[in-house]
């Protein structure tokens, strides 16, 4: 089973942007769908961003406009693009399969801080 290595959350301000990358231990180039889910303070895990092996994505409306997802099949990556940041979207963020399978497991995820 492929795992996932999330990187680049950081602290930002309100209207900043950010990057993170999701690096996995195998090819994606077979995986039909990946996604970014995230999971706030008090929250419950929600999948925000996703992207189909064929090019479509879609987005929750909360980060509709303000979220760009993408992948790179020959760097085993996917990618989030953020911008337009507000508190609301402070959370630790993780990629995985879409949807996800019994075999699926987490990894340690990427902090995002909004805040100034």
């Amino acid at each position: 089973q492929v795992r996932f290595v999330e990187s680049g959350g950081e602290l930002v301000q309100p209207g900043g942007s950010l990057g993170l990358s999701c690096v996995a231990s195998g090819s994606i180039s077979s995986i039909y769908a990946l996604g970014w889910y995230r999971q706030g303070p008090g929250k419950e895990r929600e999948l925000v961003a996703m992207e189909s092996r064929g090019g479509s994505a879609n987005y929750t409306d909360s980060v509709k406009g303000r979220f760009t997802v993408s992948r790179d099949n020959a760097k085993n990556t996917l990618y989030l693009l953020m911008n337009n940041l507000n508190p609301e979207d402070t959370a630790v963020y993780y990629c995985n399969h879409v949807p996800l399978t019994r075999n699926d497991s987490w990894g340690q995820g990427t902090q995002v801080t909004v805040s100034s």
